[in-house]
């Protein structure tokens, strides 16, 4: 925080959810958006490379050639209680999408909303601080966006990025017999809940959140990846289960390798997990094969906030979570064992 500012204020006090554990439940979006599809009647409809159908994580449109641009937008309700904190989380959450589509972020807007009359302005300049830090650290250009004044503080970014159109990371090229690996590991969902009732600060999980994916995302592409996204508020199981869906395959998840951060298996056992993480299993469970008990079932949807990526391949360095197989007959597309 800028020198000599102190508050007192705990700004997840402001809202009903955070982080990305307030989006609207992934079945009721996915009824919402039921026969939408993607714009067909442009003239150049072909050059939308990925967009509503497979439920991927930014919209990729051709330039020419092999030169894409990917796009984005992502904001959400305060996730831990300091606000420059909050900026870099949510700055990292959105440039995340540009490195799952296997991108470069190229220019950011902020997208502010603000109870003005109930918390400090000067708590707002914290938040775009955070916000502005993190595109630098990216090499993402940061120029202006756009703000409300709301009951509710919100903040997050719209992000335009460029991308090879031929080597994309996308969720609906996946193939039976490659391995899933996962570049962070899961918990902060429930270690923010855990944040959100009692104010205990852990400092390990923002250091994960605020963690850019462009590393991971860089060593996929060099290791020849095509199918990859990232996890966040619909948890593990909700994004593999969109994975899986999407590229016609079935996924096994070996739940002994999947990492979790210090603190989180605690924190489910004390109760603090949060209405997005259950609904996150309610919503997966008729696809899931789960021969897992509860708990482990809930870390697995638990709702992440800036997580990491879940690649269809093997990263050094990266535990391997699981593998694609093929699609089964009685349509389960996520197994836990």
């Amino acid at each position: 925080m800028t020198p000599g500012l102190t508050t007192a204020v705990r700004l997840t006090q402001y809202a009903r959810g955070g982080g990305c554990a307030c989006k609207i439940p992934p079945g009721e979006l996915e009824s919402m958006l039921a026969g939408f599809g993607d714009v067909g009647d442009l003239a150049d409809a072909e050059n939308l490379l990925v967009g509503l159908t497979t439920g991927d994580d930014a919209a990729v449109v051709r330039i020419d050639g092999n030169r894409a641009v990917v796009a984005t937008a992502d904001f959400f309700t305060p996730v831990v209680d300091d606000p420059y904190d909050w900026g870099r989380i949510a700055a990292a959450n959105a440039l995340s999408d540009v490195y799952a589509m296997g991108g470069e972020p190229l220019v950011a807007v902020n997208l502010l909303a603000w109870p003005r009359d109930v918390l400090p302005l000067d708590l707002a300049r914290e938040v775009l601080r955070g916000g502005r830090d993190v595109a630098h650290a990216a090499g993402c250009h940061l120029g202006g966006g756009h703000s409300v004044d709301d009951s509710e503080p919100k903040y997050g970014m719209a992000v335009t990025g460029v991308a090879d159109a031929d080597r994309l990371l996308r969720n609906d090229a996946g193939a039976p017999g490659l391995p899933l690996t996962l570049t962070k590991p899961l918990g902060v969902g429930v270690l923010n809940s855990r944040h959100k009732a009692t104010g205990e600060v852990f400092a390990h999980a923002v250091e994960s959140m605020v963690m850019l994916n462009r590393d991971a995302s860089r060593a996929a592409l060099l290791a020849g990846v095509r199918c990859a996204t990232d996890v966040t508020g619909f948890g593990l199981l909700g994004h593999l289960h969109k994975l899986a869906r999407a590229s016609g395959v079935s996924a096994v998840v070996e739940s002994a390798a999947v990492p979790y951060l210090d603190g989180a298996r605690e924190a489910l056992r004390d109760g603090y997990v949060s209405g997005g993480t259950r609904r996150n299993l309610d919503w997966v469970r008729p696809s899931a094969d789960l021969a897992v008990d509860e708990d482990e079932a809930l870390l697995l949807a638990d709702a992440q906030t800036s997580g990491g990526l879940l690649v269809v391949g093997e990263l050094p360095g990266h535990p391997v979570v699981g593998e694609l197989v093929p699609a089964r007959p009685d349509g389960v597309t996520v197994s836990v064992r």
